[in-house]
């Protein structure tokens, strides 16, 4: 045979079965003309030319019972049921009995036989050639040796659930038989026979398709498994073909005669034949035997892993993970195929690394072992200075194997394209390191591979596997500034594009457009960060970003209208920045800085008091530095509608630091005036001399503050130069107010030689006069006091000595005539009928028309008493009073001194005493006649 040059190695150990009650070699069939062979379901079945059935377990532990009366001739154990279908025969003559057994259930120590079905296709008894079995138990086919093919569909293991049907008919003997579902419903039944191979759809009407005119000898055809599609596999003298069951796929020029084809876990079993001769065992006699090869054929990976003779091969049953070749002086050999682990040390040493690559995979080893390998065989091409092939399979071991061990390979110059190569496959893999990229892209740049640096990070529509900001920053250090912008732009590095517009390429005006487009939180931070340098540059511009900025920003590259508004929902949050948070940037552009404030405070007049202290400060500034009177007059009216705006937020204080550091007067009187500090505007028009604006300040805010006019009479009186008519003014204010007494007035104008008599003289007069007149009245009220208080007691007197006699006649409720019974009260007399002073009598001792009176003078005796102790309220009264005197003879009516102090004035203390003596015994008399007053 000649095999394609496939490599050849010893895979699997070969070991005679042994019987392990002896430990001698299994010759229990020794003796067994054997007919037909099969396995599944953990044991081997062979059938003999006498009928018997032999069953071998794991154990290799025989059993058998008879089946057919004469032979068995075919035999087929189901993988997915323990159901073994038989055909022989029990009769002499063409009689095929096709036998169903259950082998899970047992009669009479046999398994039982669920059906028993002649195979006469037609009326013409012909010998069985070929049969097959579909594992879902409803259909079966059997071929015969006149070319005709019959299939039973239904229960398999039931017959008259089983119908029969010719699906096929020939003029050769069918060789094989096997079925293959395709998709979900397609069911074909592949048809050989020893001159052509058919695959027939049952699911569309038996219909036929002739895949080859050639047909394959008996014992030649098998099934392939998954591994390889469920192909038909046919044995021929020039190779081996594989069918699918629209046509023939592809072959093996496997060379030589096939006398076996069987399949196991992927591997193709092959039995040849060959020249060489033994002894024929004892039993059959002594003719040499032919000695068959069996080779196993990984077709996968393209290599033999086993060949051996044997003399001539019955059989050859797969089972229990392991091949049993049933020879002809009738033994068993086992073939166990080595471990994975076995067949790639092998492989190893042998330098194969390719095949073991590709046998790892087909064994489904694990990842961790297939990098090893990937390593070694790496480790083994640089070696031998295969340094492209060591790379690819370095490639393959990303992930597991530490980048660093390849790189370190590969870090000599002349080999910096495997090293690129390998890099590239790391961003591939998602698994390079910021230090990787800048490697990677530090080989781009050196190698001057510009096209290959634009694919790696200029490529569009591919997902990104590097990281992006160290890229940029690589290719910025390395020069490559335009691939840098054009990687920050693409990626919506905002700060890395920034800083190469501005700090490398320096095009502020693209670098403005930039930040224009941004969201409203990035185009913040970047104008923070580079505003000054954009100021300095393009300040016009930058000013106008600002102005979008800290009003209502959008982005210029979306609509100023956004959708929200025109479906009629609520629009978008209107997003502004905090313009004082932006000033410093105009730190060397003032002209700007005025213009974007004067912006700010019409958009938005309530801008903070930041903004309009800043503005405040730039008018004064501009307005000090004028050289031109017009342009200075304006900028002074400029400044002072500032400050007199309404919506100004301005700080006061600050303000009015800045318009006295600046000399501002207008601003100056009018802060002091809204910070009502009319002492600082009276004392700002002394300290310039301004005695005019002092009169008038003086009668402008003296109502607010009448201090104003005291310390303008101390002004006016300290002066070198003759303020005659000026103080006039001042005396007259203050004596039409009461501001002071005279001998205060007169005890600050001594104080000053320029004030004399001559201008107090008026003034001392008639005060003088006044305090005369006063006196007078006072005395004048204390004799009337004296004389009701004398009254009041002789009424007294009269009222506890004499009778009373009571004249009225009327009520004084009704107003109609009194009668019997009534009641009468001392007081004025009063007289009631007792009825109407029952309904408006608050109480029985009160006479109702005094009591609203009596009892207003007892509330104000009673607060008298309860107030008579609040020492702290008395004080703050006298010193808020402006005539203090009332105050204290109040509080001496009330009786808070008990003690009465001696006053050097003793006609101030003479004219109190009468008095308070006169108010308090008149209050007196009106409570004792309340008190007195009895009804009768």
């Amino acid at each position: 045979m000649a095999f394609l040059q496939w490599r050849r190695f010893n895979f699997f150990d070969k070991e005679p079965v042994k019987d392990p009650a002896t430990d001698q070699i299994f010759d229990q069939l020794k003796d067994v003309n054997v007919s037909a062979c099969t396995s599944g379901r953990g044991q081997l079945i062979v059938g003999d030319f006498e009928g018997n059935l032999y069953f071998i377990n794991r154990q290799m532990e025989l059993t058998a019972f008879r089946a057919y009366e004469i032979r068995v001739t075919h035999l087929l154990q189901l993988k997915q049921h323990n159901l073994l279908i038989s055909i022989g025969e029990d009769e002499p003559g063409i009689n095929p009995l096709i036998k169903v057994w259950n082998l899970e259930k047992m009669e009479r120590g046999n398994p039982a036989c669920t059906r028993l079905t002649r195979a006469i296709p037609g009326n013409k008894p012909t010998p069985v050639s070929a049969f097959t079995v579909h594992e879902n138990l409803n259909f079966m086919a059997v071929g015969f040796e006149n070319g005709i093919v019959l299939l039973y569909k239904g229960d398999v293991t039931r017959e008259r659930h089983s119908k029969s049907r010719i699906v096929c008919e020939g003029n050769k003997c069918v060789t094989g038989l096997a079925f293959k579902t395709q998709g979900k419903q397609d069911l074909f039944l592949f048809v050989v026979t020893e001159n052509s191979t058919v695959a027939i759809n049952l699911t569309a009407k038996d219909q036929q398709t002739l895949l080859e005119n050639t047909g394959a000898s008996i014992g030649c055809i098998t099934m392939s498994d998954a591994s390889q599609d469920n192909q038909l596999v046919i044995g021929r003298q020039d190779a081996v073909y594989f069918y699918q069951p629209d046509g023939r796929g592809p072959c093996l020029a496997f060379e030589g005669l096939k006398l076996q084809l069987h399949w196991f876990r992927g591997y193709l079993i092959i039995v040849g034949r060959e020249s060489k001769t033994l002894p024929r065992a004892p039993v059959l006699g002594l003719h040499g035997m032919e000695m068959n090869t069996v080779t196993v054929y990984d077709i996968q990976n393209k290599f033999i892993a086993y060949s051996a003779p044997y003399p001539q091969v019955i059989d050859v049953l797969c089972e229990s993970g392991s091949i049993f070749i049933f020879t002809g002086d009738r033994k068993l050999y086992q073939l166990q195929e080595k471990d994975t682990q076995s067949k790639l040390e092998m492989l190893f040493k042998k330098n194969n690394y390719a095949l073991a690559i590709s046998l790892a995979k087909s064994q489904q080893l694990d990842q961790d072992g297939l990098i090893d390998i990937f390593t070694q065989y790496g480790d083994h091409l640089y070696s031998k200075g295969d340094h492209d092939g060591a790379i690819d399979q370095y490639i393959k071991t990303i992930g597991k194997l530490e980048a660093s061990y390849v790189i370190r390979k590969f870090l000599d110059a002349q080999r910096i394209h495997n090293l690129t190569k390998y890099l590239q496959a790391l961003h591939m893999s998602q698994t390079a390191t910021e230090e990787h990229t800048t490697l990677l892209l530090n080989c781009y740049t050196k190698l001057k591979d510009v096209s290959k640096l634009d694919e790696f990070i200029m490529t569009k529509n591919r997902a990104v596997d590097f990281d992006v900001e160290t890229a940029i920053n690589v290719c910025r250090q390395s020069g490559y500034c335009a691939h840098a912008l054009a990687l920050a732009e693409k990626h919506r590095k905002h700060e890395h594009y920034l800083k190469i517009q501005i700090e490398d390429i320096k095009d502020y005006q693209k670098a403005l457009q930039y930040i224009g487009k941004l969201d409203f939180e990035s185009a913040e931070s970047n104008l923070k960060q580079y505003g000054k340098v954009l100021m300095n540059e393009v300040p016009k511009q930058t000013t106008e970003l600002l102005k979008r900025l800290c009003t209502d920003y959008k982005p210029t590259d979306k609509p100023l209208i956004d959708q929200n508004s025109l479906d009629g929902t609520l629009p978008s949050k209107i997003q502004k920045a905090n313009a004082e948070e932006f000033i410093h940037i105009f730190v060397n552009n003032s002209s700007k800085l005025t213009e974007f404030l004067e912006h700010m405070i019409e958009v938005q007049p309530n801008s903070s008091n930041l903004v309009y202290n800043t503005l405040l400060e730039l008018y004064l500034h501009d307005m000090v530095h004028e050289k031109d009177i017009s342009t200075r007059v304006d900028r002074e009216r400029k400044t002072l509608d500032l400050l007199k705006n309404p919506d100004a937020n301005y700080d006061i204080d600050q303000a009015l630091i800045l318009c006295q550091m600046n000399n501002f007067k207008a601003g100056i009187l009018y802060l002091y005036e809204k910070a009502h500090l009319y002492q600082q505007i009276l004392r700002y028009h002394m300290e310039h001399l301004e005695h005019l604006h002092v009169i008038e300040t003086c009668k402008k805010f003296g109502q607010q503050d009448p201090q104003l006019w005291i310390q303008a009479l101390s002004y006016f009186a300290c002066k070198e130069e003759y303020c005659k008519s000026q103080l006039m003014e001042v005396l007259s204010h203050i004596d039409k107010k009461n501001l002071l007494p005279p001998l205060m007035v007169i005890q600050i104008l001594a104080h000053h030689s320029t004030a004399t008599l001559s201008v107090v003289k008026d003034y001392i007069v008639r005060h003088l006069q006044l305090e005369n007149d006063q006196i007078a009245e006072d005395e004048r009220l204390i004799k009337q006091y004296r004389e009701d208080t004398e009254k009041k007691r002789t009424k007294i007197e009269e009222l506890k000595t004499s009778a009373k006699v009571f004249q009225a006649s009327k009520c004084n409720i009704c107003s109609h005539s009194l009668e019997l019974p009534s009641v009468h009260f001392l007081c004025e007399p009063h007289s009631y009928h007792q009825h109407c002073f029952e309904s408006y009598a608050e109480n029985d001792m009160e006479c109702p028309v005094c009591a609203p009176e009596n009892r207003k003078i007892m509330d104000i005796i009673r607060a008298q008493e309860q107030s008579k102790d609040i020492h702290e309220f008395f004080h703050n009264q006298l010193e808020r009073a402006p005539d203090g005197f009332s105050v204290v003879a109040d509080y001496f009516g009330r009786g808070v001194f008990n003690k009465v102090t001696l006053i050097t004035d003793q006609h101030i203390r003479s004219k109190s005493y009468l008095f308070l003596s006169v108010t308090v015994k008149a209050i007196t008399s009106l409570e004792l006649l309340s008190k007195f007053a009895q009804p009768i």
